[in-house]
């Protein structure tokens, strides 16, 4: 009967034992769920390659550094774009809201004007072609729109290279109004017309008083087809040469990017901008998704501009 009465008391206490252990399972599955739940917040978190830190899934660019941290959409057209494109190359808009599209300054969002430079967020309007510009320089004209652009150009039209890329494209424009002598009758054609011209000089300087030795006949020495075209190629290659010194560099910045390429334009001459992004031929550097690596002025010349790729909408 003893027996039969601790064999009944062992029972209780085996039943009881698994109903005293309830707390601890219970510790044991929340721990499980916390488990579970860090993972799923862990999958929506987004990790910055950069400096690791960790950033709401829709995130662009790093909160912590700035960088950007996956493919991107256009807020505005919803096109993919590459990691570290500001600038949407289908509907031609300027994405970043945490950067001034004109100086570069870091913004809140919500600025209506740049604290820095004082651009307004909505675009500015070029005074000379009226075209809207979401950056600096006009996309359309290459006029400087801000304080900083006008500076930017009075000081690089200052250095040598850029003096002597514009004593160049002088001599290319030069040559370019030059009208090749192609036969023995242009040559005499010309001669006449110097002689003309020499007589009414002198005429007009007997009548005014003038000394003849003062009278100044401009020389016509027209050269053949051969002699043009070398000296054009010559000049295409200094002209080269020149571009190359101021190409766009490598850099952090693609507004600084944009800025420096656009100041560094001469004047009197058709040309576009190649990309080191794409390798893609664009009017100016305000259409490039990426100026920040780079790229270079080239001549268009008489050539059509059917290759300029942000030209096509």
């Amino acid at each position: 009967m003893i027996e039969d009465n601790q064999t009944i008391k062992n029972q209780n206490q085996r039943t009881v034992r698994p109903q005293e252990m309830l707390p601890s399972q219970e510790l044991q599955e929340d721990q499980v769920l916390q488990q579970a739940e860090m993972q799923t917040l862990r999958a929506k978190v987004k990790l910055c390659p950069y400096c690791g830190a960790e950033n709401e899934e829709e995130s662009i660019f790093c909160a912590q550094c700035g960088q950007p941290i996956g493919k991107l959409t256009c807020p505005y057209c919803g096109a993919e774009m590459d990691p570290g494109a500001d600038f949407c190359e289908t509907c031609h808009r300027y994405v970043r809201k945490d950067v001034c599209s004109y100086c570069g300054y870091a913004l809140h969002g919500n600025e209506a004007y740049c604290p820095e430079c004082g651009s307004p967020r909505g675009g500015l309007v070029c005074p000379t072609c009226h075209t809207m510009n979401d950056f600096a320089f006009c996309k359309k004209c290459g006029t400087p729109l801000t304080a900083e652009a006008k500076e930017m150009v009075k000081r690089l039209q200052k250095e040598p290279d850029y003096i002597h890329l514009q004593e160049i494209v002088k001599e290319y424009n030069r040559l370019e109004s030059i009208l090749p002598a192609c036969t023995e009758k242009d040559r005499l054609r010309d001669k006449k017309n110097d002689e003309l011209r020499k007589r009414v000089l002198t005429l007009l300087a007997k009548d005014s008083g003038m000394p003849e030795e003062d009278i100044v006949i401009p020389s016509r020495n027209r050269m053949t087809d051969k002699q043009l075209e070398q000296l054009k190629q010559q000049n295409m290659e200094a002209l080269a040469e020149a571009l190359e010194k101021l190409a766009t560099r490598p850099t952090e910045s693609p507004i600084m990017a944009r800025n420096y390429t656009m100041a560094c334009k001469p004047q009197g001459i058709r040309l576009a901008w190649v990309c080191n992004y794409k390798n893609a031929m664009h009017s100016s550097p305000c259409g490039c998704a990426k100026p920040q690596l780079g790229g270079k002025w080239v001549v268009l010349g008489k050539k059509s501009s059917s290759d300029i790729k942000d030209d096509k909408k």
